[in-house]
Formats: C-alpha cells, sequence, structure tokens
C-alpha cells in the first residue's frame, strides 16, 4: 500500500506497469535524474524523501555515482535507508547498493563490459575505477555487490576488484554479494536472506590473505578467496557469513588463471 518510487538516469517509465503487476501499491512513480544539477533540485530531493520503496533501475552505474554522489539526491536516499525503508536495484542498480562500488566511469559509450580476462592480467587496467561511501546499506558493509553474474562470466573480475581493495588499502577482508540475471537475494532487517529466481543463483565471496602479486600490468596472484553458492530457495546470514542449502569452495588465481577447489569446475 506504499508509494513506490523509481530511481533512474536515463530511460522511460517502463518500471511502472512491471511493479502494479507485483503488488499492491497507493502509487508507483519513476523519478529520471539525469545529470548534477537535476540532483541538486531541492524539489528532487524531496519526493525521494517522501517515498516508501525505492528501486534503482538499470542502465549506467557511472551516471549515478557521477551525477549523484555528493549531491541531495545521495543525501534522501540514505536518509530513507537509514528510517528503514526498503530498497532494491537491478544491474547498475545494484551495482551501487555495497559500502565499494565499481563505478564504470573509466568506461567509453562504444565499450564492452569489462571482462574477467582484463581484469586478472592487470588489476590496475585503466577501466577498473572503483568508488566507496555512495550508499550505507546495513549488512552491505565492507563489500561489493555486482550482476549478470555467471551470464557475463565475472568472477574474475570480482576477484580482481577484491584484491584491488586490498592492496589499495581500503578494507582487509573485503567482500562480495554477486548475482545471476534471473535471481535475486531477499535481505531482511536482520540480514538474513533468501536467494530467489531462476537464475544460478547468488554467490557470497571473501577474501582470507592479502594478495601476493596485485601491480600494475602484472597478472594478478590472489589465493583462497572463500565461495558460498547459494541456488535458488537457499538462505545466506549476512551477519555470520554463513549459509544453508549452497555449496562451499575456495577460489585462487595465479598469475592471472583462476583455480577453483570445487570439483569439475574451474571458475564457478
Amino acid at each position: 500500500g506504499g508509494d513506490f518510487l523509481i530511481l533512474r538516469a536515463t530511460g522511460d517509465d517502463d518500471y511502472n506497469s512491471y511493479v502494479n503487476k507485483l503488488c499492491k501499491t497507493n502509487s508507483v512513480a519513476t523519478l529520471i535524474i539525469p545529470d548534477r544539477e537535476a540532483a541538486e533540485d531541492p524539489a528532487v530531493a524531496k519526493i525521494i524523501e517522501k517515498s516508501e520503496v525505492i528501486f534503482i533501475a538499470g542502465g549506467d552505474q557511472a551516471n549515478y555515482v557521477r551525477g549523484w554522489k555528493g549531491t541531495p539526491v545521495q543525501s534522501a536516499i540514505n536518509e530513507n535507508i537509514r528510517a528503514g525503508k526498503p530498497l532494491g536495484g537491478t544491474s547498475a542498480g545494484l551495482a551501487v547498493e555495497g559500502e565499494f562500488v565499481y563505478s564504470a566511469m573509466g568506461d567509453k559509450p562504444d565499450d564492452k563490459n569489462l571482462s574477467s580476462t582484463d581484469v586478472l592480467q592487470n588489476p590496475y587496467c585503466k577501466r577498473v575505477t572503483l568508488e566507496s561511501d555512495f550508499l550505507r546499506i546495513p549488512h552491505l558493509e565492507n563489500l561489493l555487490t555486482d550482476s549478470h553474474f555467471v551470464k557475463r562470466d565475472r568472477m574474475g573480475r570480482s576477484l580482481g576488484f577484491l584484491a584491488r581493495i586490498m592492496k589499495d588499502g581500503w578494507s582487509q577482508f573485503p567482500r562480495e554479494v554477486a548475482i545471476d540475471e534471473k535471481s535475486a537475494v531477499l535481505v531482511e532487517e536482520d540480514g538474513k536472506a533468501t536467494v530467489v529466481g531462476t537464475g544460478k543463483g547468488a554467490y557470497f565471496l571473501r577474501s582470507t590473505k592479502p594478495p601476493e602479486v596485485c601491480e600494475r600490468g602484472a597478472p594478478l596472484t590472489f589465493r583462497e578467496v572463500n565461495v558460498y553458492r547459494v541456488p535458488s530457495g537457499g538462505h545466506f546470514d549476512l551477519g555470520s557469513w554463513t549459509g544453508d542449502g549452497g555449496t562451499a569452495y575456495s577460489l585462487s588465481v595465479v598469475r592471472g588463471k583462476t583455480e577453483s577447489t570445487e570439483a569439475g569446475t574451474q571458475i564457478y
């Protein structure tokens, strides 16, 4: 019965009809905030503050970081989070939800998705642009969030991002919540999560030791990253970093090549 607000930097209101089919709402609206000028408008922040659910659309997360960080829009979203209002996002909208964000600000409009191979061979390549402190969501501290995970083969680049965060001194042991296409992770107020959907589920990564080699122009060596893969119907507790209904294994990168302790697979 609440007022559901979709935020995006480009596009139109095509999420509205989809949301209307999912649940009973008082209203559904889309607010397009294309640049910093719009994000500085006090009326925009007031619209966000009055909403009761926020969903950040897909697109290009660079637009969100470049256009909204340090503005009343960022403040209003974080105030809603502090008030306990539900928040979600898909694709780029998911990518900005963790404390650490792959901002894609080094990309050009015609670039393909940053590949795992690119990052593993050079974790300091110019397209690896990382940000922090955009949104402050309980239970998503000290971690990255990512989407399209198996579909776009993003495990390798995620390992590179984690290694960079450690090497650059942002965190001793960063983590990641990585979600495949057609999957979602539903996190309750207490940090307990359920994985739903028809995709490959979600992957919960936790680093255990610093990278051995994480240098500009050199292949990455980074060992013993713990992974817990949760399929649809499984659960994970972000507080204790434990799950049920899933599979635990470890990944290492040696000279840019990923190795897994899980039998029958090298990456996932």
